[in-house]
């Protein structure tokens, strides 16, 4: 028998469980008009927690450009209430650091998740974007506006490519 509950949304990264290898595409200079993208690939392990109201990831690489060993490492958690994930964001990037939660949901395969934060002592807007891809790849990307969403700068790009199953 078919389930009849609605979709409230708390599976909807579920497409992201698993183990990744991840072409990552980052401006070499944020909010600054660059066109210079740096490329480099790393790995992402993701798994659920909370019974499936979250999830976690650790991304890492040895090669970033003008950083060498990088490590990342999400928290997102979802709100069955609302129906609103927020995405919780550290890495060696910033030690000690856990950047505001970016909050959002999904539309079908395309979720958008934003929040504000501080770049270079500039508030800014903070967008990321997932596509869910077709179980054997994903994108996500990363973008900053300093006009309070009216325009936004693209900075970095993920594709994921799966490593196995899920």
């Amino acid at each position: 028998m078919e389930d009849m509950q609605p979709r409230d949304g708390r599976a909807d990264f579920d497409f992201l469980h698993g183990h990744w290898t991840i072409r990552n595409r980052r401006l070499a200079q944020r909010l600054a008009g660059s066109s210079n993208w740096q490329e480099f690939e790393s790995t992402a392990s993701v798994r659920p927690i909370l019974g499936g109201l979250g999830n976690t990831d650790s991304i890492v690489t040895n090669d970033m450009p003008g950083t060498g060993a990088f490590e990342g490492f999400t928290v997102r958690l979802f709100d069955p209430r609302r129906r609103v994930w927020s995405i919780h964001w550290a890495s060696t990037l910033a030690p000690g650091r856990l950047d505001p939660p970016l909050t959002g949901s999904f539309d079908g395969p395309h979720g958008v998740f934003q929040g504000h934060d501080t770049f270079d002592g500039r508030q800014i807007r903070v967008r990321f974007e997932w596509d869910a891809g077709n179980g054997s790849s994903a994108r996500w990307q990363q973008a900053f506006s300093i006009d309070d969403g009216k325009t936004y700068e693209v900075n970095w790009v993920m594709e994921f490519e799966r490593l196995g199953e899920p």
